[in-house]
């Protein structure tokens, strides 16, 4: 057991159980194998919910949650977005980590892949800033092609065609849970944390 005290939670937002087995090996996971492992490691609030039925995430592990906030604002403006939405999609993609690589190769903060990056002009995708700034163009144009947040939002993480060709959210686990994940969030800051100077 010491072991499990030395092993720094990842940033990204997982749970984590623990198990140690018959020879005594301690094994640390995000997916458990029996009913033997014991949650270690929480990224979400037991017992709250976001507006809209999801779990609550740790907002409060998130040391940078209000860094940006000048940012989203100025991209608000820019754009015609809510700045609660676009941090709400900052906060799903990366947890507000500026330097985020997911495995598909999204970089930075709004987690945009390199051809959409050089599509929209972004030069520094792990400039807080720019990508914020980015990202907010990329969801405007989602908005005004499907009308909806909703729909803007499930473009935004399977992209514009998957919407297209499933008329709606495509019924990917991923997209879906994502998509609850933004809206809940969006509602959460726009109501009881609202972006401000």
């Amino acid at each position: 057991m010491l072991l499990l005290a030395l092993v720094t939670p990842p940033s990204d937002a997982r749970d984590l159980y623990t198990y140690v087995a018959p020879d005594g090996t301690a094994v640390l996971t995000d997916s458990p194998r029996h009913a033997g492992f014991e949650l270690w490691w929480s990224e979400t609030e037991p017992g709250r919910t976001l507006p809209n039925g999801v779990p609550m995430p740790r907002l409060d592990r998130i040391a940078n949650l209000d860094a940006y906030d000048d940012a989203f604002l100025f991209a608000a403006a820019a754009n015609g977005l809510p700045a609660e939405l676009i941090k709400a999609v900052a906060v799903a993609e990366s947890r507000m980590n500026p330097a985020a690589v997911s495995p598909a190769g999204a970089q930075g903060l709004m987690q945009i892949i390199p051809t959409t990056a050089r599509a929209l002009g972004l030069t520094d995708p792990f400039d807080g800033e720019q990508s914020i700034k980015a990202g907010a163009t990329y969801l405007a144009r989602q908005v005004a092609a499907f009308g909806s947040y909703t729909l803007a939002i499930a473009a935004y993480n399977a992209g514009p065609t998957a919407v297209r060709r499933y008329g709606g959210v495509p019924p990917y686990e991923e997209t879906t849970t994502y998509v609850a994940r933004v809206l809940g969030l969006y509602a959460h800051f726009r109501d009881t944390r609202p972006v401000s100077r």
